[in-house]
């Protein structure tokens, strides 16, 4: 059962992650290009969180998710 749990907040990660990608993107589109900005953090987050080992949502997931195991808490 942990792995299903594991599989679940993987899966809200990237739900949240592409939430905030789309949600930049459309809020670029209708008030201007600064909103980009987010998708630009998002995106430099995503592609250094292999080496440093954080990721802010995942950091949230570990502790709303206690009972699964920790992902990318900065072992």
């Amino acid at each position: 059962m942990d792995a299903q749990k594991n599989i679940i907040k993987v899966r809200v990660h990237d739900g949240i992650v592409g939430l905030l990608n789309i949600s930049s993107i459309l809020l670029a589109s209708q008030f201007g290009l600064n909103w980009i900005y987010v998708a630009v953090a998002v995106a430099v987050l995503q592609i250094i969180s292999p080496i440093t080992k954080f990721c802010p949502v995942y950091t949230i997931l570990n502790k709303l998710m206690p009972d699964t195991d920790p992902i990318q808490n900065g072992k």
